[in-house]
């Protein structure tokens, strides 16, 4: 197979959420994204990041998450967004805990049940 010229960017997960202002309000209040962009009346898809991340959410009335993780985020700080997750209440799947793979982290279920793995190395 030829690869010359074909290069990969980024990947944005798409994460289903059941309540697009639930969904919204929580990625923006507790994890800190920002909305770049939001499609439909009412809205079915909105586009959030944060820094490098970017997240796509994706309108499924009566969706709820799969037993797997959907999404993991690596960030510099991994203590700190912990700590703001407990304070918002925020589902907490697996604590905070060294990984034998490198990793110190943590995973977290979002309003719909979507399990995000957060860490750092």
């Amino acid at each position: 197979m030829d690869d010359h010229g074909i290069r990969f960017g980024r990947i944005a997960a798409g994460i289903g959420v059941s309540d697009m202002t639930c969904a919204v309000a929580f990625y923006r209040d507790v994890l800190g994204f920002h909305i770049t962009l939001q499609n439909g009346d009412p809205v079915i898809f909105t586009i959030v990041e944060r820094d490098a991340a970017e997240l796509h959410l994706l309108l499924a009335p009566g969706y709820r998450g799969p037993a797997f993780n959907v999404a993991h985020l690596f960030v510099a700080d991994v203590e700190a967004l912990q700590a703001r997750c407990v304070a918002a209440g925020v589902p907490i799947i697996k604590a905070l805990a060294d990984k034998d793979y490198g990793m110190r982290a943590f995973v977290i279920a979002d309003p719909d049940g979507n399990c995000i793995d957060i860490s750092q190395p």
